[in-house]
């Protein structure tokens, strides 16, 4: 076992993957000589070359559009946009070419692209580099949709990732490339969990506290005090949040009766509506309380010295727990 910061991770997993499959190439701004914003692609440009380590122009859309026509070719492109709001631009290669190009053509063409996107808030960031854009690509049927939370997880699911067949859209939360963890570098690939499972990071009896990305780490915290006041929260890390994996989620939710969503991005229409319509759907009758969202707030993401007012914190998630549990002294109000 290595210890690695997350991005670490992510590097030594791009460097794995190329090291496997000659056919994997890396695109985007600065990854070459600089090693990228966040120094994830540092060093690959001297180890395969700039013919596989492919810096391109500030062009999102250009950088896409080439991924498209690589893997029509037979190539396995990996993208990485360099900032979650710079996205945008690319949005409707994604959309309309990655997407939907292995169903338009009958299963004859397929887009094994991984678009890598550090992603969410946390870092008092400029305008358009806290964006948490996860609920456009959920609603676009034919990609997948990753977001990790630790150094593991990172460095096994991009790897899955890239040898994946399906485009996949790969969040990486921004606030935690500095974070440390074990990652098990000699264990075979095929050995790993696979990337569309949820995983259960504290087991509980009394309430489900269902998150992602950076927000585990909050809802652990969360777990925590409330275990101080005899409350047993089960988190779970959704992982993968297109395809969901409702087995693992409705098997919590019918052992708890209760349920807290919790995520960055804004709330209106965001994933924690889809998770509990569909917890709804299928635990209905379990169900001893309406569950709830804790979400960012459905304004544009806020200046820096905003941003901890913004991101859902401790007493924010607490609080839902209290009213999902009716326990007293907490605040009114459908939503946190």
């Amino acid at each position: 076992m290595a210890e690695l910061t997350l991005g670490k991770a992510l590097g030594a997993g791009l460097r794995q993957a190329m090291r496997d499959d000659d056919r994997v190439v890396l695109l985007g701004e600065d990854i070459g000589k600089l090693g990228g914003v966040f120094r994830i692609t540092d060093g690959l440009l001297d180890e395969f070359g700039p013919a596989r380590v492919i810096d391109t122009p500030l062009a999102e859309s250009g950088i896409v559009g080439m991924a498209v026509g690589l893997a029509f070719r037979g190539y396995r492109p990996v993208v990485e946009i360099q900032f979650d709001g710079f996205v945008y631009p690319a949005f409707d290669q994604i959309v309309a070419q990655v997407a939907k190009l292995h169903y338009r053509t009958q299963g004859r063409v397929r887009m094994p692209i991984t678009i890598r996107i550090p992603w969410a808030g946390g870092i008092g960031a400029a305008e358009h580099h806290s964006e948490s854009p996860e609920a456009y690509f959920v609603h676009t049927a034919g990609l997948r949709v990753i977001a990790v939370s630790n150094p593991e997880d990172a460095y096994r699911s991009l790897r899955q990732a890239i040898a994946s067949d399906d485009p996949v859209i790969f969040f990486e939360p921004k606030r935690l490339y500095h974070h440390k963890g074990e990652v098990d570098l000699e264990a075979p690939l095929a050995d790993a969990a696979p990337m569309g499972l949820a995983r259960v990071v504290r087991p509980g009896t009394d309430a489900t506290l269902i998150t992602y990305g950076a927000m585990v780490g909050t809802a652990l915290q969360a777990a925590d005090a409330a275990e101080d006041e005899g409350v047993s929260l089960e988190v779970i890390d959704l992982r993968s949040l297109s395809p969901v994996d409702y087995d693992s989620v409705a098997a919590s939710v019918r052992k708890t009766g209760r349920v807290v969503v919790a995520h960055e991005a804004s709330r209106e229409a965001g994933v924690a509506a889809e998770v509990i319509a569909s917890i709804t759907e299928r635990c209905f009758e379990y169900l001893e309380s309406a569950p709830l969202r804790v979400t960012g707030h459905d304004i544009p993401y806020p200046p820096a010295k905003l941003e901890k007012h913004h991101l859902p914190d401790l007493d924010r998630l607490l609080d839902a727990v209290d009213r999902v549990m009716d326990r007293p002294n907490s605040l009114t109000g459908a939503d946190a």
